[in-house]
Protein backbone atom coordinates (compact mmCIF):
# COMPACT_ATOMS: atom_id res chain seq x y z
CA UNK A 1 0.00 0.00 0.00
CA UNK A 2 2.90 2.21 -0.80
CA UNK A 3 0.91 5.78 -1.76
CA UNK A 4 2.67 8.00 -4.33
CA UNK A 5 5.62 10.09 -3.86
CA UNK A 6 4.77 13.55 -5.16
CA UNK A 7 7.12 16.35 -6.23
CA UNK A 8 6.14 19.45 -5.44
CA UNK A 9 7.00 21.57 -7.98
CA UNK A 10 9.16 24.68 -6.94
CA UNK A 11 9.25 28.16 -7.68
CA UNK A 12 13.17 29.55 -8.43
CA UNK A 13 11.70 32.97 -7.02
CA UNK A 14 10.49 31.38 -3.87
CA UNK A 15 11.81 29.43 -0.90
CA UNK A 16 8.33 27.79 -0.93
CA UNK A 17 5.09 27.43 -2.56
CA UNK A 18 1.42 28.95 -1.99
CA UNK A 19 -1.29 28.42 -4.45
CA UNK A 20 -4.60 28.12 -4.75
CA UNK A 21 -6.84 25.40 -6.41
CA UNK A 22 -10.18 25.47 -7.76
CA UNK A 23 -10.65 22.21 -9.20
CA UNK A 24 -11.04 18.70 -7.13
CA UNK A 25 -8.84 16.46 -8.71
CA UNK A 26 -5.32 18.13 -7.33
CA UNK A 27 -3.26 15.67 -5.94
CA UNK A 28 -6.58 13.61 -5.66
CA UNK A 29 -5.13 10.31 -4.51
CA UNK A 30 -2.92 8.90 -1.53
CA UNK A 31 0.08 10.39 -1.80
CA UNK A 32 3.14 11.78 -0.01
CA UNK A 33 6.30 14.39 0.01
CA UNK A 34 9.03 15.67 1.67
CA UNK A 35 7.48 19.42 2.45
CA UNK A 36 4.94 19.76 5.17
CA UNK A 37 1.21 20.92 3.50
CA UNK A 38 -1.14 23.33 5.74
CA UNK A 39 -4.37 23.43 3.66
CA UNK A 40 -7.57 25.83 3.84
CA UNK A 41 -10.68 24.77 2.18
CA UNK A 42 -12.53 27.88 2.11
CA UNK A 43 -15.26 25.39 0.08
CA UNK A 44 -15.05 21.83 -0.59
CA UNK A 45 -16.50 19.37 1.16
CA UNK A 46 -15.36 15.31 1.23
CA UNK A 47 -13.30 13.16 2.87
CA UNK A 48 -9.68 13.31 4.25
CA UNK A 49 -7.46 10.38 4.88
CA UNK A 50 -4.47 11.26 6.99
CA UNK A 51 -2.06 8.09 7.78
CA UNK A 52 -4.60 5.74 9.49
CA UNK A 53 -6.90 8.62 10.09
CA UNK A 54 -10.23 9.28 8.31
CA UNK A 55 -12.77 12.42 9.11
CA UNK A 56 -14.73 14.55 6.85
CA UNK A 57 -13.85 18.09 5.59
CA UNK A 58 -15.83 21.44 4.96
CA UNK A 59 -15.86 24.47 4.44
CA UNK A 60 -13.50 26.55 6.23
CA UNK A 61 -11.46 23.54 7.67
CA UNK A 62 -7.33 24.59 8.15
CA UNK A 63 -4.82 21.43 8.77
CA UNK A 64 -1.16 20.64 9.05
CA UNK A 65 0.42 17.56 6.85
CA UNK A 66 3.50 16.71 8.80
CA UNK A 67 6.80 16.07 6.15
CA UNK A 68 6.36 12.61 4.32
CA UNK A 69 3.12 11.30 6.33
CA UNK A 70 0.86 10.13 3.34
CA UNK A 71 -2.71 11.84 2.70
CA UNK A 72 -5.57 12.30 0.21
CA UNK A 73 -8.00 14.69 -0.42
CA UNK A 74 -11.10 12.99 -1.71
CA UNK A 75 -13.99 15.73 -2.73
CA UNK A 76 -17.77 14.21 -2.76
CA UNK A 77 -19.01 13.39 -6.44
CA UNK A 78 -20.96 16.35 -6.70
CA UNK A 79 -17.41 19.02 -7.51
CA UNK A 80 -16.81 16.72 -10.38
CA UNK A 81 -20.17 17.35 -12.25
CA UNK A 82 -19.26 20.87 -13.28
CA UNK A 83 -21.79 23.18 -11.91
CA UNK A 84 -20.93 26.73 -11.61
CA UNK A 85 -22.44 27.11 -8.73
CA UNK A 86 -20.61 24.22 -6.42
CA UNK A 87 -16.84 24.85 -7.07
CA UNK A 88 -13.67 23.79 -4.98
CA UNK A 89 -11.51 26.50 -3.26
CA UNK A 90 -8.49 25.85 -1.45
CA UNK A 91 -5.55 27.49 -0.38
CA UNK A 92 -2.31 25.14 0.08
CA UNK A 93 1.27 25.89 1.26
CA UNK A 94 3.95 23.40 1.27
CA UNK A 95 7.34 24.17 2.82
CA UNK A 96 10.51 22.03 4.10
CA UNK A 97 10.95 22.49 7.64
CA UNK A 98 14.57 23.36 6.98
CA UNK A 99 14.15 26.05 3.98
CA UNK A 100 15.02 28.86 6.47
CA UNK A 101 18.93 26.65 7.41
CA UNK A 102 19.81 24.15 9.44
CA UNK A 103 19.68 25.78 12.28
CA UNK A 104 16.91 27.81 12.25
CA UNK A 105 14.67 25.48 14.09
CA UNK A 106 16.89 24.57 16.84
CA UNK A 107 17.36 28.43 18.16
CA UNK A 108 15.64 28.59 21.88
CA UNK A 109 13.35 30.88 20.17
CA UNK A 110 12.13 28.56 17.96
CA UNK A 111 10.89 25.78 20.19
CA UNK A 112 7.60 26.42 19.56
CA UNK A 113 7.48 26.37 16.33
CA UNK A 114 9.62 23.43 15.93
CA UNK A 115 7.10 21.59 18.45
CA UNK A 116 4.41 22.54 15.95
CA UNK A 117 5.97 20.81 13.34
CA UNK A 118 7.01 17.92 15.40
CA UNK A 119 2.98 17.63 15.91
CA UNK A 120 2.46 17.43 12.52
CA UNK A 121 3.97 14.52 11.69
CA UNK A 122 0.95 12.96 12.62
CA UNK A 123 -1.29 15.54 10.94
CA UNK A 124 -2.91 18.49 12.98
CA UNK A 125 -6.55 20.01 12.58
CA UNK A 126 -6.80 23.63 13.88
CA UNK A 127 -10.29 24.74 15.50
CA UNK A 128 -11.90 27.96 16.80
CA UNK A 129 -10.77 31.19 16.21
CA UNK A 130 -7.14 30.30 15.17
CA UNK A 131 -8.62 28.52 11.86
CA UNK A 132 -9.98 31.74 10.73
CA UNK A 133 -6.30 33.77 11.81
CA UNK A 134 -4.48 30.87 9.39
CA UNK A 135 -6.63 31.25 7.00
CA UNK A 136 -6.04 34.97 6.66
CA UNK A 137 -3.01 34.95 6.38
CA UNK A 138 -2.65 32.03 4.03
CA UNK A 139 -4.36 34.34 1.98
CA UNK A 140 -2.29 36.80 2.43
CA UNK A 141 0.65 34.48 1.07
CA UNK A 142 -0.33 34.24 -1.92
CA UNK A 143 0.11 37.85 -3.13
CA UNK A 144 2.93 38.82 -0.97
CA UNK A 145 6.66 38.58 -1.77
CA UNK A 146 10.37 39.26 -0.50
CA UNK A 147 10.94 38.52 3.96
CA UNK A 148 7.37 39.48 4.45
CA UNK A 149 6.37 36.02 3.08
CA UNK A 150 8.24 34.17 5.23
CA UNK A 151 7.13 36.08 8.21
CA UNK A 152 3.58 35.75 7.46
CA UNK A 153 4.44 31.55 7.39
CA UNK A 154 6.06 31.94 11.12
CA UNK A 155 3.14 33.81 12.37
CA UNK A 156 0.97 31.07 11.05
CA UNK A 157 3.13 28.56 12.75
CA UNK A 158 3.29 30.99 15.88
CA UNK A 159 -0.97 30.88 15.71
CA UNK A 160 -1.01 27.43 15.51
CA UNK A 161 1.04 26.17 18.61
CA UNK A 162 -0.65 28.95 20.71
CA UNK A 163 -4.35 27.00 19.09
CA UNK A 164 -6.31 24.10 20.11
CA UNK A 165 -5.75 21.72 17.92
CA UNK A 166 -6.48 17.83 17.12
CA UNK A 167 -4.42 15.13 16.44
CA UNK A 168 -4.99 13.02 13.36
CA UNK A 169 -3.25 9.91 12.48
CA UNK A 170 -2.68 7.20 15.16
CA UNK A 171 0.94 7.38 17.43
CA UNK A 172 1.69 4.41 16.01
CA UNK A 173 1.43 5.25 12.27
CA UNK A 174 4.08 3.97 10.14
CA UNK A 175 5.08 5.43 7.39
CA UNK A 176 6.60 2.29 5.61
CA UNK A 177 6.96 3.02 1.58
CA UNK A 178 7.79 -0.34 0.70
CA UNK A 179 8.59 -0.05 -3.43
CA UNK A 180 5.75 -2.55 -4.43
CA UNK A 181 2.16 -1.66 -5.53
CA UNK A 182 2.41 2.41 -5.66
CA UNK A 183 -1.40 2.51 -6.75
CA UNK A 184 -3.24 -0.02 -4.74
CA UNK A 185 -4.28 1.87 -1.61
CA UNK A 186 -5.73 4.61 -4.27
CA UNK A 187 -7.97 2.06 -5.91
CA UNK A 188 -9.08 0.96 -2.24
CA UNK A 189 -9.81 3.62 -1.43
CA UNK A 190 -11.99 4.81 -4.62
CA UNK A 191 -13.63 1.54 -4.75
CA UNK A 192 -14.87 1.49 -1.64
CA UNK A 193 -16.07 5.82 -1.53
CA UNK A 194 -17.82 4.54 -4.54
CA UNK A 195 -19.73 1.69 -3.36
CA UNK A 196 -19.62 1.42 0.36
CA UNK A 197 -23.62 2.20 0.28
CA UNK A 198 -24.48 -1.84 -0.57
CA UNK A 199 -22.21 -4.59 0.73
CA UNK A 200 -18.33 -5.49 -0.42
CA UNK A 201 -17.82 -8.60 -0.60
CA UNK A 202 -14.19 -9.59 0.11
CA UNK A 203 -13.54 -11.45 -2.80
CA UNK A 204 -14.63 -7.91 -4.68
CA UNK A 205 -12.31 -5.60 -2.64
CA UNK A 206 -9.35 -8.21 -2.92
CA UNK A 207 -9.90 -8.28 -6.60
CA UNK A 208 -9.78 -4.60 -6.87
CA UNK A 209 -6.49 -4.78 -4.52
CA UNK A 210 -4.91 -7.78 -7.27
CA UNK A 211 -4.73 -10.36 -3.76
CA UNK A 212 -5.84 -13.56 -2.94
CA UNK A 213 -9.11 -13.31 -0.96
CA UNK A 214 -7.49 -15.10 1.65
CA UNK A 215 -4.61 -12.44 2.14
CA UNK A 216 -6.49 -9.44 1.77
CA UNK A 217 -7.77 -9.17 5.47
CA UNK A 218 -4.57 -9.51 6.94
CA UNK A 219 -2.39 -7.31 4.00
CA UNK A 220 -5.46 -4.33 5.02
CA UNK A 221 -4.81 -4.63 8.52
CA UNK A 222 -1.04 -4.96 8.47
CA UNK A 223 -1.04 -1.52 6.50
CA UNK A 224 -3.52 0.62 8.37
CA UNK A 225 -3.68 -0.63 11.53
CA UNK A 226 -7.80 -1.55 11.48
CA UNK A 227 -9.87 -3.75 10.05
CA UNK A 228 -11.87 -3.57 6.02
CA UNK A 229 -14.35 -3.83 7.74
CA UNK A 230 -14.07 -1.15 10.33
CA UNK A 231 -12.77 1.08 7.61
CA UNK A 232 -16.11 0.88 5.61
CA UNK A 233 -17.82 1.39 9.02
CA UNK A 234 -15.82 4.86 9.66
CA UNK A 235 -16.72 6.21 6.11
CA UNK A 236 -20.20 5.31 6.50
CA UNK A 237 -20.26 7.39 10.08
CA UNK A 238 -18.95 9.88 8.43
CA UNK A 239 -20.86 10.01 5.63
CA UNK A 240 -23.96 9.86 7.86
CA UNK A 241 -22.46 12.86 9.70
CA UNK A 242 -22.63 14.92 6.75
CA UNK A 243 -25.97 14.30 6.65
CA UNK A 244 -27.06 14.91 9.71
CA UNK A 245 -24.97 18.18 9.30
CA UNK A 246 -27.45 19.15 6.32
CA UNK A 247 -30.53 18.32 8.03
CA UNK A 248 -32.62 17.70 5.04
CA UNK A 249 -33.76 14.22 5.36
CA UNK A 250 -34.94 12.33 8.36
CA UNK A 251 -32.07 10.39 10.49
CA UNK A 252 -34.00 7.17 9.81
CA UNK A 253 -33.58 7.99 5.76
CA UNK A 254 -29.90 8.95 6.83
CA UNK A 255 -29.50 5.19 8.34
CA UNK A 256 -30.20 3.64 4.72
CA UNK A 257 -28.34 6.45 2.88
CA UNK A 258 -25.51 5.51 4.51
CA UNK A 259 -25.33 2.20 4.23
CA UNK A 260 -26.38 0.55 7.48
CA UNK A 261 -29.24 -2.08 7.08
CA UNK A 262 -30.65 -1.95 10.23
CA UNK A 263 -31.26 1.11 12.67
CA UNK A 264 -29.99 -0.65 15.36
CA UNK A 265 -26.74 -1.02 13.66
CA UNK A 266 -26.53 2.41 12.56
CA UNK A 267 -26.93 3.60 16.30
CA UNK A 268 -24.63 1.25 17.69
CA UNK A 269 -21.81 1.74 15.32
CA UNK A 270 -22.07 5.69 15.01
CA UNK A 271 -21.66 5.82 18.73
CA UNK A 272 -18.85 3.62 18.51
CA UNK A 273 -17.15 6.06 16.78
CA UNK A 274 -18.25 9.71 17.53
CA UNK A 275 -19.40 8.59 21.24
CA UNK A 276 -22.71 10.19 20.65
CA UNK A 277 -25.87 9.11 18.96
CA UNK A 278 -26.87 10.47 15.60
CA UNK A 279 -29.93 12.56 17.33
CA UNK A 280 -27.17 14.18 20.22
CA UNK A 281 -24.71 14.23 16.83
CA UNK A 282 -27.54 16.65 15.31
CA UNK A 283 -28.69 18.75 17.75
CA UNK A 284 -25.25 19.39 19.00
CA UNK A 285 -24.33 20.43 15.88
CA UNK A 286 -27.64 22.41 14.85
CA UNK A 287 -27.29 24.30 18.71
CA UNK A 288 -24.20 25.49 18.03
CA UNK A 289 -25.09 26.96 14.61
CA UNK A 290 -27.80 28.48 15.77
CA UNK A 291 -25.75 30.16 18.38
CA UNK A 292 -23.52 31.92 16.19
CA UNK A 293 -26.46 32.55 13.91
CA UNK A 294 -28.37 34.84 16.22
CA UNK A 295 -24.93 35.74 17.86
CA UNK A 296 -23.07 37.22 14.96
CA UNK A 297 -19.29 38.57 16.01
CA UNK A 298 -16.59 39.68 13.98
CA UNK A 299 -13.73 36.98 14.18
CA UNK A 300 -16.25 34.67 16.27
CA UNK A 301 -15.43 30.84 16.33
CA UNK A 302 -16.53 28.69 13.36
CA UNK A 303 -17.88 25.61 13.38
Amino acid sequence: MKPHLLKVLQNPLSSFNVRQDKVPYINNRWHYHAEAELIHFKKGNGTQFIGDHIQNFQDGDVVLVGSNLPHYWRFDDIYFKKDPEICADVRVAHFCEDFWGAHFLNLPENKAIRTVLEKSRRGIIIHGKSKEKVAALLEDMLSTEGSRKIILLMEVLLIIAESTTSPLASIGFNNDFKEVESDRINAIYEFTLAHFKRPITTGEIASVANISPHSFCRYFKSRTRKTYSQFIIEIKVGHACKLLIEDKISIKQICFESGFQNFASFHKYFKQVTVKTPLQYQKQFLAKRGSLTLNPSPGGEGL
